[in-house]
């Protein structure tokens, strides 16, 4: 994620939280959310309504997590019930977590019998509620029990913060040892737990998920790249006046550090806007009658000749030809509009 990016946290998710403080876990909240995702401030001011709400307690964010169902934590819910063991679960949620949530990052380790899957906040420590830690690590053991059995428990829980309210519902819910002020925000299991194998899965619907999942992480990680917000600026931009100001504006960049974070990216500027202008030549050429005098200034070309240069270098043919295969009949209108193509193919 780019540093200019803040992070994000499914729409799911957020409608679980709503739902399990409906159900009875605290002060009911009702809120329109956005369809997809929502930022993380968002979010955050989301569990300030919740945990100021009237009948909030020390204990919502644990109950939260204790009543999260599949669907709430989107595709990686659906992923972890098709999963063969824990361990595959854990594997699971350790690459998968970003797509419920950017804030946080889960990890397994495994060393001495045990494994532990730990889970840190990616964001400040002050900007995360401890019941925000207390629901994600509630809501992972739940998951756990998805694929162990309902009767399943960790051998111990940690979180780097202290208790607050009584420890029992804490036993309660997790059904093991908890311990606070620890060094790190850990469930801790058995090795024999993690690698046991479930009687019956889906080894196909399994990878059908992990498919999907994989499609949406891609998709995720580009969104939050400098280069990929360049190129959605691009699409929408009036091309032959557009600059690097322009983006580096929106994006509350100086055009400098613009420039530096799309050479660490592996791109530039010019390549960006050489690769919008070709798409966008493309399309009008495919979708349109317009005469190539008319294209190269849409697409912030000079004129008919530089289109022509521009286009035989992006496609190894001149724009009339290409027209020709996606527009049959439309090459002699294109004549009209430039002298420069009386020598195309």
């Amino acid at each position: 994620m780019s540093a200019i990016e803040s992070p994000s946290v499914t729409a799911c998710y957020a409608l679980a939280v709503l739902s399990a403080t409906a159900d009875g876990t605290g002060g009911s909240v009702s809120r329109s959310l956005p369809t997809d995702r929502l930022d993380f401030g968002e979010m955050r001011a989301l569990w300030d309504e919740v945990l100021g709400a009237v009948g909030a307690g020390p204990h919502t964010g644990l109950l939260v997590g204790d009543r999260i169902r599949p669907e709430g934590l989107h595709i990686l819910g659906h992923l972890v019930l098709t999963c063969a063991s824990l361990a595959d679960a854990a594997q699971a949620a350790e690459r998968y977590h970003p797509l419920v949530s950017q804030a946080g990052k889960v990890t397994l380790h495994r060393h001495g019998g045990v494994g532990r899957v730990c889970y840190r906040p990616t964001v400040a420590p002050a900007a995360m509620h401890p019941q925000q830690v207390e629901a994600v690590v509630s809501s992972m053991v739940r998951a756990g029990r998805w694929v162990a059995g309902d009767g399943w428990a960790p051998l111990a829980v940690s979180f780097t913060h202290p208790r607050r309210g009584a420890a029992e519902p804490y036993a309660d819910v997790l059904g093991c040892p908890v311990s606070f002020d620890a060094a790190e925000t850990a469930i801790t299991v058995a090795d024999e737990d993690l690698d046991r194998r479930r009687p019956l899965y889906d080894p196909a619907l399994n990878a059908l998920h992990r498919s999907y999942a994989d499609r949406l992480l891609h998709r995720l990680s580009a969104a939050g790249t400098v280069a990929e917000r360049v190129r959605q600026w691009l699409e929408d931009a009036a091309l032959q006046d557009a600059g690097p100001e322009g983006p580096a504006g929106e994006l509350g960049l100086s055009v400098r550090t613009l420039r530096r974070s799309l050479q660490a990216e592996g791109t530039s500027w010019r390549a960006l806007l050489d690769t919008a202008r070709h798409g966008r030549a493309g399309r009008l050429l495919e979708t349109t009658d317009l005469p190539l005098d008319r294209i190269a200034p849409l697409v912030g070309l000079s004129g008919a000749t530089s289109l022509v240069r521009a286009f035989t270098r992006w496609e190894g043919m001149p724009p009339g030809a290409y027209r020709s295969g996606h527009r049959p009949g439309s090459a002699d209108r294109d004549r009209a509009g430039s002298g420069a193509e009386g020598h195309r193919g």
